[in-house]
């Protein structure tokens, strides 16, 4: 259950029973017992983006993985990434983290560059998102509610450990996937900020004859 919502994204319980095929009820008792460890929390709306609308009564409880219940999974060089970054902020003088960061998204970007060329019109948001979840990200991208456009959610970061204390590791891969998709991106949250999606708003790109017209 902790890796359907880690990798799919939060759920009701009647959702991920689904997922895995399970009865709502069997869940909601598997569900109770993280929570009561600390492993999952509950809302009553998902953590990015409005769900489906509802009809009157009690909304519905939506699961969704905490930090404790990211632990068993794997998170890269935590410790030496965070001595490596404070040992650079404080010798290497002004945007010497902004420079290190940039320089190791830029290996990533290199690498999703040819996937993300390769896919289809409309399709660049789905390839990066393969060629995230590849890498450890849990990546996936879906129509974005309410506007034009697409969601590239990533449900597990790697560094989110380094990340919630050095935001300049998101802010640089927020710029390559700009370069990627050839279109400005707006990072909307991010698991280091504290929230439980990573999530990416990438615009529709225009249609021709809106880009004639301009």
């Amino acid at each position: 259950m902790l890796r359907s919502l880690l990798e799919d994204g939060p759920a009701t319980a009647t959702g991920l029973a689904g997922r895995l095929g399970l009865t709502p009820a069997g869940i909601r008792r598997h569900l109770d017992a993280l929570a009561a460890d600390g492993q999952v929390v509950a809302g009553e709306r998902s953590p990015y983006g409005p769900g489906p609308r509802r009809g009157r009564g009690r909304p519905a409880r939506v699961y969704a993985v905490t930090e404790a219940g990211r632990a068993p999974f794997p998170h890269a060089y935590d410790d030496l990434a965070a001595n490596v970054l404070r040992y650079l902020a404080a010798n290497g003088g002004p945007g010497a983290v902004e420079d290190f960061a940039r320089t190791q998204v830029a290996a990533l970007e290199a690498r999703y560059r040819e996937v993300v060329s390769a896919a289809a019109p409309g399709r660049e948001a789905a390839a990066l998102a393969a060629a995230l979840r590849a890498d450890g990200y849990a990546a996936s991208s879906e129509p974005a509610p309410a506007a034009r456009g697409e969601q590239l959610c990533q449900h597990h970061c790697p560094v989110a450990h380094v990340a919630a204390e050095f935001p300049q590791l998101c802010e640089a891969e927020t710029e390559a996937f700009s370069r990627l998709l050839g279109r400005p991106v707006q990072r909307l949250a991010t698991i280091g900020h504290g929230d439980h999606v990573c999530t990416t708003f990438v615009p529709a790109r225009p249609a021709p004859s809106e880009r004639t017209a301009s």
